[in-house]
């Protein structure tokens, strides 16, 4: 399962990335907002990435106007390695890199397009698995040191 939340400013693109995953048989959870009422990205933000730590979602999506808000507050949960992309590259190279569990999407950056086309790449990109980035994660977490 997926988790997906939104501020006011990415609600219609979270719309649109829904239907995208009912096409695709991908269940999700919608952790809100349910509207274009102005409200606060990092309540979203939040939820989706304690949900993803929590083990109730694989992956989440998060959107706010230009997505770097809500990926640093989901960047605050233990556990969570939020990228922000803007392109199927980044997308690509942060799954297979970083093993990262949530996409970040800036609505007012990306258009509806080329937004499903980076979570199709998020979503079926796997980890690599290489020892190097294994290692690197680990220091990301603070769980090995080189010193």
């Amino acid at each position: 399962m997926l988790a997906i939340g939104s501020d006011h400013g990415g609600f219609a693109l979270k719309q649109a990335i829904m239907k995208h995953l009912e096409e695709r048989g991908l269940a999700y959870k919608d952790y809100g907002t349910y509207s274009e009422a102005s409200c606060d990205y990092p309540d979203f933000g939040r939820a989706v990435a304690q949900a993803v730590a929590a083990g109730e979602a694989e992956f989440g999506i998060i959107i706010c106007g230009t997505g770097i808000g809500i990926s640093i507050t989901a960047n605050k949960v233990p556990g969570i390695r939020a990228a922000l992309c803007g392109d199927c590259f980044s997308a690509e190279a942060t799954r297979s890199h970083n093993d990262a569990n949530i996409l970040a999407l800036g609505a007012r950056v990306v258009g509806e397009g080329l937004a499903v086309k980076i979570v199709d790449t998020f979503l079926d990109t796997p980890f690599s698995n290489d020892e190097r980035h294994i290692r690197r994660i680990k220091k990301i977490e603070g769980l090995y040191r080189n010193d």
